[in-house]
């Protein structure tokens, strides 16, 4: 352990010897400042390009507004340039003649006022390129979509696993710098696809219809205090530019998986209108196995050894649309929708060996499970949006509703081979369970800002989060050499829900020089009520659960601006990890023959305490951005595994520990080496330790682990990139054994036809099929291998065509000369 924590500061003071030397490095005086502002609100733009061009027409300096819209170009080679500012949806400004001497100091460009442009300027001047892939906050990352060649033709959890800082199992469950219990949000609200099961929700949404992802990793009092390793936000695409516009793709994959998708929009000056629609067929073969080793056996089964392969295959269809009218040049009003239609088959087959402790037979039996998963969703929202004549001053409104219908049958047909060493030749027993979920949602939500003297503002706001489920569970089983079905009263229950928060939020912050300051305080009234009717020996009884608790949730960020472009900031923030109402329902999932599941009425909220020093900067060919953090989280939720009974069948209940303590190192850069080629990589370096519980015979546990991954681009030839990407996760303690190593390589190709209207794209996902999902649990009572994959390599094959006009008619009185000088979308300045 010493060893460990030694090495883990050896890597720490290295980085930090490693960042300062390339501080050294950075020289020149000559440097160009501005701050990028909307010329109608005045609001500061952030992560617009900036560019330096030299007479030849190639980039001498590329540079990125910060979160104040604010960009420093150091270290300028001599010579005259011009200069370029763009950003999406606005006009490129331009200044000629800007001349660099050897004496030159400071160019000072002051407010650089952008009017909304004509176009997207970004895909239309080839010396800006393309959007950035990640554009780099210390407390947010934005991830584009648009640059994931390897995502193409996959899901959302396909995406998830190319961002920094986030990783996916093969379940879909999502985890943020190594820990689980995140926010995962679709357009900033909860979404009921699948009743709101995270894992089918990402399983449901094609990639190809997300415009972004953001990752929140320490978020303020404005944010919901749910999550307790942070917030992940999943937006979808809304099509802004101006004009009449659209996209169309279609995408084909081995193992029979298809996509197709398609978006149009149009935008002027009092209307933007936009939909989007997607379909998602895809086809998963997936195996593994699970070793049970029985410490004290209670029955004559010392070991069982299940061997499992399963077909898992998805049908979804996607729908958003919305618009947003222009009631008056500082007020808007918009109306959006979204609907989604899932269908999931899954069979799963299981051998089952159990064994004595001689490993002579005890029974052998076969399994099928059939799973038919179908429901739909739908949401609406209403969002009025009011500016006022004061800079950054705006007042918002949020009426969200939505409701979501899941339903799952399941057959399971299970066939005893042999018992006690003696064939056995009996008809399959079946049981069915139908499990049937209505579930709604309502958000309503105001916030205000306003801003303070020159720099200073004031948040506060308002919010009611209401969910309301209903869950029923039907279930029966055959007769033995009959047809007929008659009740299992032990698995029929009625689980209603009402899960509501409200809250009230207030932020300030300033700034005084460099030195930043954020203040802000979050109070929550939460409660849960449940209502169970289900059958005990045969009797229907019911019982009603509650939690309610009030809580208050500070946060504080302070940020000092250093030389150059860098930049420090220090954040605690508390939040909160509550129980799911599945969590809290107490009846059998028995789809695992030998590990059945069940929740806990009585589970109390994670109480999380969350401290980050994060540290940004840019240099002319690399961008970093690291983060050392500290998490604790008290009343922490983990599954417990009870004496298995008399069959070797183990129940798995979720209960709360006492505490764990994360802590860790994070580095995020983006490398730019050469005109064709940049790469992004993130190293995760944590240590993490569980305080272990009496109550339920769980010993303290610690370990360090780390992951990084890391996604290269090329530019091999005109119109044809490359993208590879690999990653590996390292071995890790859990509070009851390890999760083992995994690691995979991801590769991509693309062609953009000469026309920049179509493109053609390849990628492969897991080339080598090396991703397999394994650990070792270890308590009391029994030792459990287990490991799952999916079989053989993904392949998608997708064409994409955009069409439509991205700008409208100039005036066809304007001189000749203008129209050489300044490109239809540009301005000077």
């Amino acid at each position: 352990m010493r060893l460990l924590k030694s090495r883990t500061i050896q890597i720490t003071l290295l980085f930090f010897s490693l960042t300062f030397n390339l501080f050294a490095q950075t020289g020149g005086k000559a440097k160009i400042t501005g701050v990028l502002k909307d010329a109608k609100t005045q609001e500061t733009i952030p992560f617009a390009t900036a560019v330096l061009i030299n007479k030849a027409g190639k980039n001498a300096k590329i540079a990125q507004t910060d979160v104040n819209g604010a960009f420093v170009m150091t270290d300028l080679p001599t010579g005259t340039f011009t200069f370029k500012i763009s950003y999406v949806g606005y006009q490129t400004m331009v200044r000629n003649n800007v001349t660099i001497t050897a004496t030159t100091g400071t160019v000072n460009f002051g407010d650089i006022k952008m009017n909304p442009g004509k176009g997207n300027i970004l895909s239309e001047v080839t010396v800006t390129a393309e959007k950035p892939g990640m554009q780099m906050g210390i407390d947010k990352k934005i991830f584009t979509v648009d640059q994931s060649v390897i995502s193409e033709g996959g899901s959302a959890g396909d995406l998830l696993q190319n961002v920094p800082s986030v990783s996916t199992d093969i379940d879909g469950n999502v985890s943020l710098r190594g820990s689980s219990g995140v926010k995962v949000l679709i357009d900033g609200k909860p979404s009921l696809i699948a009743g709101g099961n995270v894992a089918q929700i990402l399983a449901s949404i094609p990639a190809s219809s997300i415009e972004s992802v953001e990752v929140i990793t320490n978020p303020s009092s404005k944010y919901d205090a749910e999550g307790q390793s942070g917030i992940i936000n999943i937006v979808l695409k809304k099509n802004t530019k101006l004009g009449f516009n659209g996209s169309a793709a279609i995408t084909a994959g081995n193992r029979d998986n298809y996509n197709a998708n398609t978006n149009l929009s149009f935008q002027n000056s009092k209307v933007n209108i936009y939909g989007n629609y997607s379909y998602r067929y895809g086809n998963r073969i997936g195996g593994g196995f699970q070793d049970i080793t029985y410490k004290d056996p209670t029955s004559s089964t010392a070991f069982a050894n299940q061997n499992t392969s399963s077909n898992s295959l998805d049908q979804g269809h996607n729908v958003k649309a919305g618009i947003d009218y222009y009631v008056a040049p500082k007020s808007v009003i918009s109306l959006s929708g979204g609907f989604n239609s899932r269908e999931n088959e899954r069979d799963e087959f299981i051998d089952i060996r159990q064994l004595s402790s001689a490993r002579t037979p005890v029974l052998l039996s076969n399994r099928t499970n059939a799973n038919n998963g179908y429901g739909d969703s739908y949401d609406l929202n209403l969002d009025y949006v009011q500016k006022f004549k004061k800079p950054k001053e705006e007042l918002t409104f949020n009426f969200g509703y939505s409701n979501g219908t899941n339903n799952n049958d399941q057959t399971y047909s299970t066939n005893v081979t042999n018992s006690n060493g003696n064939a056995v030749d009996l008809n399959p027993s079946l049981q069915r369970i139908f499990n049937t979920g209505d579930n709604s949602n309502y958000n309503i939500q105001a916030d205000y800002a306003l801003p303070v003297g020159k720099v200073g503002k004031i948040e506060a706001g308002y919010r009611s989060q209401i969910r309301l489920g209903n869950n029923d569970q039907y279930a029966d089983s055959i007769l033995t050499n009959t047809s007929v079905y008659v009740r299992n009263n032990k698995l029929i229950n009625d689980f209603n829900s009402k899960d509501q928060v409200h809250a009230l939020y207030l932020n300030y912050q300033n700034q005084i020089k460099n030195f930043g300051y954020q203040i802000g305080l979050r109070a929550e009234d939460a409660r849960l009520d449940t209502h169970l009717e289900g059958y005990q020996n045969n009797v229907l009884t019911s019982s009603e659960g509650n939690i309610h608790y009030k809580r208050i949730y500070p946060s504080v960020f302070l940020t000092q601006k250093l030389k150059g472009e860098n930049q420090l900031q220090l954040s605690y923030t508390r939040r909160v990890n509550r129980p799911r109402p599945w969590e809290t329902n107490p009846f059998l999932d028995v789809s695992d023959p030998l590990n059945y599941r069940a929740g806990n009425p009585n589970l109390l909220p994670e109480d999380v305490h969350s401290f980050e020093l994060g540290y940004m900067k840019y240099w002319k060919k690399v961008t970093l951005t690291s983060s050392l953090y500290f998490r604790q989280t008290n009343d922490v939720i983990q599954r417990v595994r009870s004496v298995p009974d008399e069959n070797g069948v183990i129940i798995s209940t979720p209960q709360n520990l006492s505490r764990q303590i994360n802590s860790g190192l994070e580095l995020i850069g983006r490398f730019d080496l050469l005109k064709a080629l940049n790469f992004t990589t993130n190293v995760n370096l944590y240590q993490s330790k569980f305080y272990g519980d009496e109550r339920y015979n769980i010993a303290n546990s610690s370990g360090f682990s780390w992951n990084a991954n890391l996604t290269a681009n090329l530019t091999v030839a005109k119109n044809v990139s490359l993208q590879m990407r690999g990653d590996y996760r390292a071995p890790e303690v859990m509070a009851q054994g390890k999760r083992n190593a995994m690691y995979g390589i991801d590769g991509g190709a693309k062609y953009d036809f000469p026309n920049k209207k179509a493109s053609l794209s390849l990628n492969i996902r897991d080339i080598f099929n090396t991703r397999a999902w394994s650990m070792t649990t270890d308590d009391n009572y029994t030792t459990i291998d287990f490991e799952r994959r999916m079989r053989g390599t993904m392949g998608n094959l997708t064409f994409s065509y955009r069409f439509g006009k991205t700008s409208f008619n100039l005036n066809k009185t304007k001189k000749k000369d203008d129209q050489q000088d300044n490109r239809p979308d540009e301005g000077s300045f």
